[in-house]
């Protein structure tokens, strides 16, 4: 079987992270409250597979520090189930559509105004 080239190797490396992360979050979620309600949303990769990024949104004001503190843990995680040549170091960022999207709606809110009717110039 030859690997798809219209699907770039970084895209499917940038998959499989972002399965490996969010399962282990998942299990980690239980011992830390600060990994409840925190989604993987993309998983970006360098083309050297040296480095990747790893962009969530989170309920959690805490959720960037404690995702620093598991980071070895995920890593270890992806070593282990990856199968990859070499272990991309994770770094972590919130999403910027999450945050984006909450604008959006805030500005929809306040142009319809709370009960859904517009509001008077």
């Amino acid at each position: 079987m030859t690997p798809d080239r219209r699907y770039p190797r970084t895209a499917r490396v940038g998959e499989l992270l972002r399965e490996i992360v969010a399962d282990e979050l998942e299990h980690l979620s239980g011992a830390d409250d600060r990994l409840e309600l925190l989604t993987v949303t993309h998983v970006s990769v360098e083309p050297d597979l040296r480095h990747a990024s790893v962009l969530f949104s989170s309920m959690s004001e805490a959720a960037d520090e404690a995702l620093s503190e598991v980071r070895p843990r995920l890593q270890a995680a992806i070593a282990r189930q990856g199968r990859l040549k070499r272990t991309p170091q994770l770094s972590f960022a919130v999403d910027p559509a999450v945050t984006s999207g909450a604008r959006v709606e805030e500005i929809l809110r306040d142009i319809g105004g709370e009960d859904g009717t517009a509001r008077e110039p």
